[in-house]
């Protein structure tokens, strides 16, 4: 072989194995039962080091709400804090309550200080600093928010699973311990602390009212639970009552669509009429600062400004209440 066309065959033996590679890699990617082993395999290694970062202890009766102990102690005592620790725990932040708190307390002293340094004035600075200082609570309620409707959305999937398991002939627990294996989540995480519980000797029903618990804005939810402990007491099919619960969530999904779709038009509305009032005043900052100016340095201006940003606030209350529909 001429020793000049060896770089050349270097170069498209290269190419090929990177090609080779690359479809070796989609292959694997779209073939439906390796795909299926693959996201098995990473929602139990994902489990297991979700449920060993909870530091989950079902012997363990309060939650830890910070690292330093006489600071976990203060808070311990103080009862007001515990709705925040559970919303923290529904939200499955990945710090503890005082790390939040801390943060809430230097939002306040920052946004307290650039607001005073802007306006002059504390009339306008403190508010404004109570607001920022909403934005680590405010996180945590949307991480919850969304946590929870993961889960309403992987419960119909769930309960269709635990009826087949029953059919085949399994015990409800061991239909519980299929989901949290089988599903990511926030269901899968959430079935395996309920079957930690039950493991260590709580009841199902027990469990299972303490998963609505952590789950409390979750309707459908509490159906599930509270039709299990009736079945126990009183008998009938499982699977075919949860099989009903399903099919009933899934057709309360599709009227949910409807409604969205019908009141589209509505929340576009509400979008524009609140955008409007900044996009004007963006506009003359640029166009004609002098308008905007007086707002921050006239006492006049500084009081529209903020009677105006109130009645805004309770202007976007109002729509949102009027194009929230509940099914």
């Amino acid at each position: 072989m001429d020793m000049d066309f060896l770089p050349f065959v270097i170069i498209f033996i290269s190419v090929v194995a990177v090609v080779e590679g690359f479809v070796f890699l989609i292959s694997w990617r779209t073939n439906p039962e390796k795909k299926r082993i693959n996201q098995q395999l990473k929602m139990l290694s994902r489990q297991k080091e979700q449920l060993a970062y909870d530091d989950f202890d079902i012997t363990r009766k309060t939650r830890e709400l910070s690292s330093v102990p006489w600071l976990n102690e203060l808070l311990q005592k103080i009862p007001r804090l515990l709705p925040t620790d559970r919303l923290i725990e529904q939200a499955r932040a990945p710090y503890t309550m005082s790390v939040y708190i801390l943060a809430a307390l230097l939002l306040f002293f920052v946004g307290t200080l650039i607001f005073h340094a802007l306006t002059k004035t504390f009339l306008v600075a403190v508010p404004a600093g109570l607001a920022m200082s909403y934005l680590p609570f405010l996180f945590l309620i949307m991480k919850k928010n969304s946590r929870m409707k993961k889960f309403d959305a992987q419960l119909p999937d769930a309960l269709d699973l635990m009826a087949r398991a029953l059919k085949a002939g399994h015990a409800f627990p061991g239909g519980i311990q299929m989901v949290a294996k089988e599903f990511d989540d926030p269901i899968g995480i959430e079935f395996a602390k309920v079957v930690e519980e039950t493991n260590f000797g709580v009841g199902v029903e027990e469990a299972l009212r303490n998963l609505a618990n952590r789950f409390d804005s979750s309707s459908d939810l509490k159906f599930f639970a509270i039709a299990v402990m009736i079945q126990r007491e009183s008998g009938g099919n499982l699977a075919e009552i949860l099989e009903s619960i399903a099919r009933i969530i899934r057709e309360r999904f599709k009227l949910m669509g409807t409604i969205r779709t019908l009141s589209a038009e509505g929340r576009l509305s509400a979008i524009i009429l609140v955008a409007i009032p900044f996009f004007v005043a963006f506009a003359l900052s640029i166009m004609n600062p002098q308008y905007i100016t007086v707002l921050a340095t006239d006492p006049i201006g500084k009081a529209l400004a903020f009677t105006s940003l109130v009645m805004m606030a309770v202007g976007i209350y109002i729509m949102k209440k009027t194009i929230q529909i509940k099914v």
